[in-house]
């Protein structure tokens, strides 16, 4: 295996390139030492052991490729693609968790990369490039179309995949006029639901400007160091309870930063892109765990602890209205409540973003698989369910160290290395053929694989929640009315 990282896909977003598009690398003379990851990005410290780790210097050199190839004096070599998640706040291709190592072992280039996160790359100021971190993703599939041959790869068999935000980020990508022809299939691993209008993204970034005692601009926001603006920024996430009122579900969620439909860069929401047809040449994977914030309440110490009327508060802000309020009590008249609010927000946050985005790109024409990760996770003494996350271990063949050794434990079972094996499989199938091994999604039959056990294809589980969320449109957050 050969690994080189660290290598520049653009220039440091900093001095006059701060809060501007990603620029070309510059070039090199001679031999360039590729052995060591590159600076990250400014990481949210409001995550505490869940934020990732940071390096900052004074470089910012932040916007650098990671490649493994199993052979990279041979040719042809499907390529993979990895997107980091982390709530559009932390996150960083350095680490165990992202080696691409093992997937690589199956016959693929895998690349992975930083961007820019949090106010870096997604707070909205005037006269500052909007969705820089989206940016920032379509200049490193930009360097992997260009140089991925010398490598190993194949620049037209390139897969994009990614979880949580980066999930969110692929699925702006598939809507984005600037990403056409960069990427031919996409993983999309519990796709968030949240995108924000500039209205609101605007107001958000006004809030950050002003714990710098500066004007929302692009001036004053570059004045302030990165370190300085990512704690501002962690700031407003703090205190945003006090904005919920004008921010609604956004401030209620407590989630700062999200792509934003500007017009430009992302003229529409994903779901609506999908489903007049943009991107129905690419073949699209979308899923989800079948618990996925049951990690959130675990970290929170909230489970068994949730009241009946936090459940009832839940419901106002994140179920689909009153009928959506009242399906939800008939269908799970027993539940618990910390199971109940697991479930709506889980719903409005993942599950159904992940579901509306297949079936939303075969309304346009485009071929959709959908999964569900059933297999629960034995870390933390079992309590955590399929959890959010879980997926990426298991997909990576990473199942020792970091996040994995949270969810896993300190002697992850056989059953994991077992269905380790077999979603790398399919994941990297996929990439070469563009077909997982299960069936492809339609409306009358709904099939999804579900990742157990023993994986199998059945129509799509969670029948309950698709029907009271079936007429709800995923549509950019905005400012609450008065």
């Amino acid at each position: 295996m050969a690994v080189f990282r660290g290598i520049p896909y653009a220039q440091p977003p900093v001095g006059p390139l701060r809060l501007a598009a990603p620029q070309p690398a510059l070039p090199w003379r001679g031999t360039r030492r590729a052995d060591a990851f590159g600076e990250t990005p400014p990481q949210s410290r409001a995550f505490g052991p869940m934020g990732g780790p940071e390096n900052l210097t004074r470089s910012g050199d932040w916007l650098t490729v990671n490649v493994w190839s199993p052979d990279p004096a041979g040719s042809g070599l499907p390529v993979l693609v990895w997107i980091y998640g982390g709530v559009y706040l932390f996150g960083t291709s350095d680490g165990p968790t992202s080696d691409g190592t093992e997937l690589a072992r199956h016959g693929t280039v895998v690349v992975t990369f930083n961007y820019r996160l949090g106010a870096e790359g997604y707070g909205h100021f005037e006269g500052a490039v909007p969705n820089r971190g989206l940016l920032d993703q379509v200049a490193a599939l930009r360097w992997v179309r260009d140089n991925i041959a010398a490598f190993g790869g194949d620049p037209d068999r390139v897969t994009v995949f990614g979880e949580s935000a980066g999930a969110g980020a692929i699925a702006a990508l598939l809507a984005m006029p600037g990403a056409a022809g960069l990427f031919h299939r996409a993983v999309a691993q519990s796709v968030p639901g949240t995108f924000y209008s500039t209205a609101l993204a605007t107001d958000i970034g006004a809030a950050v400007a002003a714990e710098l005692n500066s004007a929302p601009t692009v001036a004053g926001i570059a004045a302030a160091t990165p370190g300085a603006l990512r704690d501002a920024a962690d700031t407003v996430l703090r205190t945003m309870a006090r904005y919920e009122r004008r921010w609604g579900r956004a401030a209620r969620a407590r989630m700062p930063f999200s792509p934003v439909v500007d017009g430009e860069v992302l003229p529409r929401p994903p779901w609506e892109a999908l489903r007049t047809g943009h991107s129905a040449q690419v073949d699209l994977i979308a899923g989800h765990t079948r618990d996925e914030t049951r990690l959130f309440t675990a970290l929170a110490g909230q489970l068994g602890r949730v009241s009946e009327e936090e459940v009832t508060d839940t419901l106002e802000w994140f179920a689909p209205g009153e009928a959506g309020r009242r399906a939800y009590r008939r269908a799970h008249p027993t539940a618990d409540p910390s199971t109940l609010r697991d479930l709506v927000i889980s719903d409005w946050l993942f599950r159904m973003p992940s579901l509306h985005l297949a079936q939303a790109h075969v309304e346009g024409g485009g071929t959709s698989y959908t999964y569900e990760l059933t297999w629960e996770a034995p870390g933390m003494g079992g309590v955590l369910g399929a959890c959010h996350g879980l997926d990426v271990p298991l997909v990576f063949g990473t199942l020792h160290g970091g996040i994995a050794t949270q969810l896993l434990g300190e002697d992850p079972p056989e059953e994991a290395a077992a269905l380790s094996e077999r979603m790398r499989a399919a994941w990297t199938a996929f990439a070469a053929t563009g077909d997982p091994g299960w069936a492809p999604y339609r409306e009358g039959e709904r099939l999804t694989r579900l990742f157990g056990t023993e994986p199998h294809t059945a129509p799509y589980p969670e029948e309950t929640s698709r029907l009271i969320w079936a007429d709800h449109e995923f549509t950019a957050l905005d400012i609450a009315p008065p």
